[in-house]
Order: C-alpha cells, then structure tokens, then sequence
C-alpha cells in the first residue's frame, strides 16, 4: 500500500464555531459541517503528516480499530477532493502546491 499524504486547499475557508468546524469550498460553495472525527483530519491535513498517521491519532483519540479509522479517513478525504477542498498525493505536499485538489 502506497502512503498518502493530504493537505488543506488554499481555496477553502474554514471557522471553528464552537464545538463546531465549518468549511467551504470557493470553487462550487459546498458547505460542510464536519464531525469531531473529521476536524481531527481537517486540522491534521498539513501536507507532511500521512494519512496512516492521522488516522493512527483519530483511532487513539475516538478509540476506533486502526484499519477502520484509516478505511474512513481516505472516504472522507477521497470525497472532499472531489470538491477541491483537499489535495491528495502519494509524497509530501509542498505549501506553493496545495491550490488543486487532483490526485499527484
């Protein structure tokens, strides 16, 4: 299995209201409340931390069996680079390059 990296798109805004994370794609307007799960991922998405790594931390945090916290982590991150919210990448994402979300 090839890692994965993932980082946030400079095309995105994104609000902690509350307990709350909030983001939104400026591409298409898609609006998405995220689930403490997600936040997890989306504050984790820098680009040089891996997926395996992120979801190491959400299956330690919400006490999920490791293999399913990675199975949903590339769901979740699979469908917000769908809308260009996310990059996703087989090495390391520089900052200059997170600006499109298609697979490296």
């Amino acid at each position: 299995m090839s890692e994965k990296y993932i980082a946030r798109s400079i095309q995105v805004a994104s609000r902690k209201l509350g307990d709350e994370m909030v983001i939104m794609s400026a591409l298409d307007s898609t609006l998405f409340s995220l689930s403490d799960v997600a936040a997890v991922i989306w504050e984790a998405a820098d680009g040089s931390t891996p997926l395996s790594e992120i979801a190491r931390r959400v299956s330690a945090e919400f006490e999920v069996a490791p293999d399913a916290a990675y199975r949903d982590a590339e769901t979740f991150v699979d469908e917000l680079a769908t809308h260009g919210i996310v990059r996703i990448s087989e090495r390391p994402i520089p900052p200059a390059a997170r600006g499109t979300s298609e697979a490296a």
